[in-house]
């Protein structure tokens, strides 16, 4: 697998737009990165840039957005609503795919000893990266901000990991940064209807992990409780990975409760919303919304939206658009500006649009198109893809009739019965979608044989090779498709036993399309199957088709016979 990591600079400027931009140009510009976002504050002054790559190429692109900064950024002119230490404030590296956080802590270590010795730009490592345990947590790294750093660096407890002995011009213009590695941190601003700064700070502190120090009386002003030994004591927040501060913002005139969820495991986002409307409805607020700053897992909009319908006993099984959708009206995160999914869900952005364009090529056209397509003079698509097509229709009639089983009245204390089938069918018809334009590429793959080179014997082998594992595919393609449609038949019996009467044509629909899928494409096992010089490979693609022909077939008919009977005048 391929090493993929994120990293996410936040650096101080979010007002000069030139400069915003000739940062994120030198990122871009550097090596082989994809920019996914660049999210200026005005109010924060401060800009986070989003990035993604494979390791070496991140680490000299945030090589080059350090190096930028320091030019172009000066430190004592810098003033805004966010704590902050360098021109490059912070720079986490965040494992994607392929790489461990141990991985990244040890990138991050050498990252920031090369931006010292290139830059002498002093760094702390925090978090994953830190050299000791009290720097894991960032505040720690840049308490006192960027005007302690004088005193920091004089005194050796507090001195960065990388950095010269005494304070010079150098840390005078570009502060310090602080180099870590750190999982997936989800950044987000709960709107409130006030412009309390201390109302919104005793919210936070009400559900940060950390708590509030305690103090006489309970109150928020009382004198503060230590123990026998004299240390302070504190009373812990009710988020678990969570840090979170109140400030107010000019820009929308309201306060907010400003968060980093550290662990989106421990404290999913729609669990955080829920808290802190809580903990600010018992001071008297009301959280108007929320921000997300930055950019978020599609997962974590994925579980939100079906937290909220399941709030609502009403079935998740709906598409992705729909149930992100949800997520982003329960949450009003376009509240304060418009929240755009494919701008700021981290898996949009990573896509390569032409690359899915051509992968999806049919089944992101019109019904007209694709039929028009397939009546064309070219040999694909054929009925392989066809047959993948109606076996995503059935999948999707039987999670029909579950979606509307589960809206019928009288039966509300059923919904989540057949928002399970409605679940199950989504993933049925995705794997069957999937399987129409893979079919079509399985054809292909042979028909790109046929242009291999076959004069000598040398290619004549290779291309006889590459011909079977081409034939074979071939063969596996509608197999696959065979089993994914078998697997919509039980949803749709189910929905002619369970389901709304009034749908019960459909479950019967349902079962036709998908047994007609399952006999179209064992045809098309059969045929590439044939062409396998290896018949002890055919065989078994052979037999597990008619095998799951005849389950389908014994389906078919109980599902029509409970049809036909709930249908009968």
């Amino acid at each position: 697998m391929k090493q993929i990591i994120e990293c996410v600079p936040n650096f101080s400027e979010g007002r000069d737009k030139a400069v915003i931009d000739a940062i994120t140009a030198a990122i871009a510009g550097a090596s082989d990165v994809k920019v996914l976002d660049v999210d200026p504050g005005e109010a924060t002054n401060r800009t986070v840039v989003t990035f993604v790559g494979e390791p070496e190429a991140v680490c000299t692109a945030a090589m080059a957005g350090v190096r930028k900064a320091q030019e172009l950024i000066d430190m004592r002119q810098h003033h805004g609503a966010h704590p902050r230490s360098g021109a490059c404030d912070v720079l986490p590296l965040i494992p994607v795919s392929g790489i461990t956080l141990e991985e990244c802590a040890t990138l991050a270590r050498s990252l920031a000893e090369k931006i010292y010795q290139e830059l002498g730009i002093p760094c702390y490592c925090y978090e994953a990266a830190a050299f000791t345990p009290e720097r894991k947590n960032l505040a720690v790294c840049r308490a006192g901000e960027y005007e302690a750093l004088p005193e920091k660096i004089a005194d050796p407890a507090r001195r960065p990991d990388f950095g010269p002995a005494t304070y010079n011009d150098t840390v005078a213009r570009a502060g310090a940064t602080n180099v870590g590695a750190r999982n997936f941190l989800i950044a987000v601003n709960f709107n409130l209807n006030t412009t309390s700064t201390r109302r919104a700070m005793a919210v936070a502190f009400d559900v940060r992990e950390k708590g509030r120090k305690a103090r006489e009386g309970g109150s928020l002003t009382g004198k503060v409780l230590k123990d026998e030994n004299g240390k302070e004591l504190w009373i812990p927040g009710t988020l678990k990975g969570c840090k979170a501060i109140g400030w107010y913002i000019d820009e929308y005139g309201i306060a907010q409760v400003s968060m980093n969820i550290t662990d989106i495991t421990a404290t999913p986002l729609h669990v955080a919303f829920e808290e802190v409307c809580r903990a600010a409805a018992a001071r008297g607020l009301r959280v108007t919304g929320a921000e997300i700053v930055g950019l978020v897992p599609k997962q974590v909009l994925l579980d939100a939206g079906r937290y909220f319908l399941a709030k609502q006993q009403r079935s998740t099984g709906i598409g992705e658009e729909e149930i992100i959708r949800m997520a982003v009206k329960s949450m009003s995160l376009d509240d304060l500006k418009p929240f755009e999914p494919r701008e700021k869900v981290i898996e949009y952005l990573m896509e390569d649009e032409a690359e899915t364009a051509l992968k999806e090529r049919l089944i992101r056209m019109t019904v007209k198109g694709f039929a028009q397509e397939t009546a064309s003079e070219s040999a694909a698509p054929g009925g392989g893809s066809i047959s993948a097509y109606m076996g995503a229709l059935g999948a999707a009639l039987a999670t029909m009739v579950a979606n509307l089983s589960a809206h019928k009245r009288g039966w509300d204390d059923r919904w989540q019965e057949f928002s399970d089938v409605a679940d199950a069918g989504q993933d049925v018809m995705a794997q069957l979608l999937a399987l129409v334009d893979e079919d079509t590429a399985a054809f292909n793959r042979i028909m790109d044989v046929f242009a291999m080179p076959n004069g000598t014997p040398e290619e004549k082998a290779a291309r006889a090779e590459a011909l079977e594992a081409a034939t074979l595919y071939a063969a596996q393609v509608p197999l696959r498709t065979m089993e994914a449609a078998l697997r919509a038949l039980p949803l749709a019996k189910q929905m002619a036993e369970k389901g709304n009467p009034a749908s019960a044509s459909d479950a019967g629909v349902a079962a036709l399309a998908a047994v007609a899928a399952i006999r179209g494409a064992e045809l098309n096992v059969r045929i590439n199957a044939a062409g396998l010089q290896d018949k002890s490979v055919a065989q078994p693609l052979l037999d597990r088709a008619q095998e799951i022909v005849a389950q389908a077939l014994a389906l078919q008919e109980d599902i029509l016979l409970t049809v036909n009977r709930n249908i009968a005048l």
